[in-house]
């Protein structure tokens, strides 16, 4: 009886953390870097969807890939850190050890 309401309960989370997945691959993280010269935006399951360029930053090249490399890694921890929190949410109550899942 324990058995079947501890796979109830796993199936159910494991319906809930699906279903955040789909809710993260729609939600979307931006960053910037060299005061907004490069902007990168990544959805929540870290799919880059978007570099926007000033055009002034484009005339020195090293500079302008230093920044897209920055405000890509930027929007990549961001969405990290949201995809931790809404699996922290789903797990949380369960007693688990923290990062488990």
């Amino acid at each position: 009886m324990k058995q079947m309401k501890m796979l109830q309960q796993v199936q159910k989370v494991q319906a809930q953390m699906a279903k955040v997945q789909e809710q993260l691959a729609n939600e979307q993280v931006e960053a910037s870097a060299g005061g907004g010269a490069v902007k990168a935006v990544v959805n929540g399951q870290k799919h880059l969807i978007s570099i926007t360029i000033d055009p002034e930053a484009a005339s020195e090249v090293d500079m302008l890939q230093d920044l897209v490399v920055a405000a890509v890694n930027e929007a990549m921890d961001s969405a990290d850190a949201m995809a931790s929190e809404r699996m922290q949410q789903v797990t949380a109550g369960l007693g688990l050890p923290p990062g488990l899942i």
